[in-house]
């Protein structure tokens, strides 16, 4: 009871932490500002200021420090039961906009069970220590506590916006480089009676592994009689290595990506999955695959640890800004290109060379004679609209019948007598309108050989006429089943046109109109 009102006292704590920060107004970076900046970059920002020098100076920013716990498991050569619990502490510092320093403490425990069988350990000091016999079997386990404090170099990649001023989260990759101290053990031992588990591994052998049981079954066997001391220590490097006490000291990369989404100006709230690779395979405790036949001395796979977290990170600092990585550098420059502040302008100079009235800035046509009449673009003005300005025109309002006109304005107007008495000309359609009827027996939709003669005989016909079109008519009952039966049979048609008499389907159309006709019939007509 005790424990569940100390769970919700903290969580109502970090609920009114989380509001207090939320609550704080977020203040925008001024480039204008001075006070953010260090007074090693003061000359530049002067200079800004009195516009000799175009960039501002890079203000000063807060650092950030996070915590974070999640899920830690090892990748290795033994299985992993459940990625269990780890936690890091970091201190981060912007570099520029994009790039960033974390330094970073991560604090693992780690755990492993392998679900098959093994009788290849004759080289493990480990188990041959505590009695176990190369000529039967065991089950290979671990448990592994690991420290790393590692340099990171972190990638922001969307802070850095053309359409937004900011964004309220910021994805990120990192690598660096570090050290990794970890202290391996195995549960090699019954803590009650001192007895290794030889008739335990070999009982589970026969009556999961060699009847093929689910690998659930075989490690809830193994957990069922299996004490969890972890009471010896696995095989290490810890004596061709460094040390740190009792745990070995190796090399470690690491690389990682990540998002933060930002809670206010001085907590982001982040999510992050991180992997570190080892110059070491024993890690779990096993040096080599536990295959029948592999020479350890010929693998060279090393171990790594994985960890995914979520963190709460801090922004600490005074006079400064936030971190640049969650600030947008062009939000200045746009913002100066929206409404001016810094820049200085040239005084405005108005000519109007032409004297035309019109500013040459806006003058279409800039070389306009004197007096010549010119619209409100300085363009001169035409009135009749023939192409030639009115100052050059000699025939000012020329009919529209009469032009095209000459160089001077002059169109050329036809005889009255040739437009008298005109007869209307009759448009002739020039496509036949014979095109023979097809008609189908019973409910078929197959063309038959007179069929197909007659469809012949339509594309005679339209490739004497290539601009004439034709339409496909049927004309079926109200069931559904007739109509379908009629879109089969004009759409058969068609294809006969377009496949095998090489007619464009570009020139054919077919429709089905219900009750218009024979149910039997299609009518080929001229469209």
């Amino acid at each position: 009871m005790q424990t569940k009102k100390f769970l919700l006292l903290l969580i109502l704590t970090i609920t009114t932490v989380l509001s207090s920060f939320a609550q704080q107004p977020s203040s925008g970076y001024s480039v204008y500002d001075s006070t953010v900046i260090t007074r090693k970059r003061q000359p530049q920002q002067n200079e800004f200021l009195n516009n000799s020098y175009n960039f501002p100076a890079k203000p000063r920013n807060m650092w950030e420090v996070g915590v974070s716990g999640g899920l830690f498991n090892v990748s290795g050569d033994v299985s992993t039961v459940l990625p269990t619990f780890g936690f890091s502490a970091h201190v981060r510092k912007a570099i520029g906009y994009v790039f960033s320093l974390r330094m970073q403490y991560l604090y693992g425990n780690a755990k492993g069970l392998n679900w098959k069988s093994t009788s290849s350990f004759k080289n493990n000091d480990a188990w041959m220590n505590t009695g176990y016999d190369t000529a039967r079997l065991i089950f290979a386990n671990y448990k592994t506590q690991t420290q790393d404090l590692s340099l990171l170099g972190i990638f922001s990649i969307n802070n850095i916006r053309f359409h937004k001023n900011r964004t309220k989260f910021v994805v990120y990759l990192g690598a660096g480089i570090g050290a990794s101290a970890y202290q391996t053990k195995i549960n090699a031992l019954n803590e009650s009676t001192g007895d290794n588990y030889s008739a335990l591994f070999n009982q589970v052998y026969n009556n999961y592994e060699k009847k093929y049981s689910s690998r659930k079954d075989i490690v809830n066997a193994l957990n069922e009689g299996m004490d969890d001391t972890y009471e010896t220590d696995a095989e290490s490097n810890i004596n061709k290595k460094p040390r740190i006490g009792n745990s070995t000291l190796v090399f470690s990369t690491t690389v990682l990506c990540g998002v933060s989404y930002r809670l206010a100006k001085r907590i982001n709230l982040s999510l992050e999955n991180r992997h570190t690779f080892v110059k070491d395979d024993l890690l779990d405790g096993q040096q080599w695959q536990e295959h029948p036949g592999t020479d350890p001395a010929l693998t060279g796979n090393w171990d790594s640890y994985n960890y995914f977290s979520v963190g709460l990170n801090f922004n600490l600092g005074s006079k400064a800004v936030e971190p640049l990585w969650w600030l947008n550098p062009l939000d200045y420059v746009y913002g100066e290109l929206n409404n001016p502040r810094h820049t200085k302008f040239p005084k405005p100079v108005y000519e109007d060379a032409d004297g035309d009235g019109v500013l040459d800035q806006l003058d279409r046509e800039p070389n306009t004679p004197a007096g010549a009449s010119v619209d409100t673009h300085g363009v001169a003005s035409d009135s009749d609209g023939d192409g030639v300005p009115d100052y050059k025109d000699k025939q000012l309002i020329t009919p529209t019948e009469c032009q095209p006109v000459d160089a001077d304005g002059v169109g050329k107007c036809p005889e009255p007598e040739c437009c008298k008495n005109m007869k209307p000309v009759e448009v002739v359609n020039p496509c036949p309108s014979d095109y023979p009827s097809l008609t189908f027996a019973g409910l078929n939709s197959k063309l038959t050989k007179d069929l197909k003669k007659m469809v012949s005989s339509v594309a005679a016909k339209m490739k004497e006429n290539p601009t004439c079109n034709i339409v496909i008519n049927g004309y079926p009952e109200a069931s559904k089943g007739s109509q379908a039966l009629c879109q089969q049979r004009v759409d058969a048609i068609k294809v006969q046109l377009v496949q095998k008499e090489g007619i464009s389907a570009d020139r054919i159309s077919t429709k089905c109109e219900v009750g218009a006709g024979d149910s039997k019939t299609v009518d080929i007509k001229s469209n």
